[in-house]
């Protein structure tokens, strides 16, 4: 028999192929160097690259400098983040629920709506001694964003786009109060 016969062919290359699926299994994990005992350049390997030759300053010697870009002169304000829309919530009944979240500082999710407007009307105080922040949720406007701020002075309130807070608390409809204990209209 020779080393050509072909099961003697098939058992070598499952041998191989068996050899290397743990070295594939762990493909995707960092290598660890243990000892670097030295060794030959692995330049000549680049050159088939055809990488541009570099400037000693580390820059490519062929291409002029990339333009750094120009910060925008004016501020980002408020009023580009609007409107707000979070499709996942609308104005309706919350059950109020207990939630485990220690630490968590008080927030009021709100939108410009006459529910909300009521709402906010009715615990503004409470917000603010619970040192409450707000989660406007769903407004079209600044002066929408303005008159949920008028009903609530000194409760910080800011536009923000909750589908993502919505689905992780499995909160569906607002104005409700999320604290550290629990979801409650």
């Amino acid at each position: 028999m020779t080393n050509s016969h072909p099961a003697h062919l098939f058992l070598r290359g499952l041998l191989a192929l068996m050899a290397a699926v743990p070295l594939a299994s762990r493909a995707g994990e960092p290598l660890i160097v243990v000892e670097d005992r030295g060794g030959a350049s692995a330049l000549p390997y680049y050159d088939a690259l055809n990488l541009q030759p570099r400037a000693a300053n580390g820059k490519d010697a062929t291409q002029a400098p990339m333009p750094v870009p120009k910060t925008p002169v004016t501020p980002v304000d408020e009023a580009a983040m609007l409107p707000v829309r979070s499709a996942k919530l609308a104005p309706g009944a919350v059950a109020r629920r207990v939630i485990e979240a220690p630490g968590l500082r008080p927030f009021a999710v709100v939108g410009d709506d006459e529910a909300s407007h009521a709402w906010l009307r009715r615990h503004a105080a409470m917000l603010r001694e619970r040192g409450a922040v707000g989660l406007v949720v769903n407004v079209e406007t600044a002066q929408g964003l303005a008159r949920l701020r008028a009903l609530a002075p000194g409760v910080p309130l800011a536009p923000a786009a909750a589908d993502d807070l919505a689905e992780r608390l499995g909160l569906r409809h607002y104005p409700a109060l999320v604290s550290a204990t629990g979801v409650e209209q």
